[in-house]
């Protein structure tokens, strides 16, 4: 008797999702696709900076250059606490006794600045201290997931007016939304890793000139969507 029920009962499960996927294919339908786009300043800036130690005559220590630097930023209205985190500390000890003279000690951090001209203050203010070793590391945008949700909505949005366009002539109605295919790419965080020698450099010149208000390049964000509507008479 189990063996009678078991091929019965496939066949059952077998004919409802063919049923299913044929109803489906038998309702009138009509499919758009509605791509959508915008460009934002990003207002989070990342800094990568690495102070140095060396060997030399004058050397002058991690703590003292991160001290100099704690000031300056501070003068520039950076909150540290909030701002600024190490990310890496490291000493040559042993390079040093074996090579003769070489960085002795490097410590590493991460400066969030929320603008462009921010961010060249920094850097002019760095340079002053001669401290060279920094560059961009990443930019964001701090409000993304609201961008992206409001994007997805303009998006459907689109593909409903383009349906109503396109049935308009022929006498037909769009009915509700049977399927919906989001083809958006997540956002990632713009990375640069090449060194910022043209801030650099431009500070270096600039004396005690005031750094320009520009903004970093915008970021774009764009969201696609395929949407089947129903269709009626």
């Amino acid at each position: 008797m189990k063996k009678v029920l078991i091929p019965i009962l496939t066949l059952l499960i077998s004919t409802a999702t063919f049923a299913q996927s044929k109803s489906f294919l038998d309702v009138p339908y009509l499919e758009t696709q509605a791509q959508v786009d915008t460009l934002v300043t990003p207002d989070k800036i990342y800094l990568n900076i690495t102070i140095q130690e060396k060997d030399s005559k004058g050397r002058v220590s991690v703590e003292e250059q991160e001290n100099k630097m704690a000031q300056r930023l501070k003068a520039l209205g950076i909150d540290l606490d909030k701002q600024l985190v190490i990310k890496d500390l490291s000493s040559n000890f042993e390079k040093y006794f074996l090579r003769g003279k070489e960085v002795l000690k490097s410590k590493q951090y991460s400066l969030l600045v929320y603008t462009g001209k921010q961010a060249a203050e920094v850097m002019v203010a760095l340079e002053q201290l001669d401290i060279a070793n920094a560059f961009l590391e990443k930019t964001e945008y701090s409000k993304m997931d609201e961008l992206e949700l409001e994007l997805k909505s303009r998006a459907i949005k689109k593909a409903k007016q383009k349906a109503d366009a396109l049935t308009k002539p022929l006498g037909q109605k769009v009915g509700l939304a049977i399927h919906i295919v989001d083809n958006s790419q997540p956002y990632y965080p713009r990375y640069n890793q090449a060194p910022m020698m043209e801030m650099k450099a431009v500070s270096a010149d600039m004396g005690q000139a005031e750094p320009l208000d520009i903004d970093f390049e915008k970021i774009k964000v764009e969201t696609t969507v395929n949407v089947k509507f129903a269709l009626s008479n």
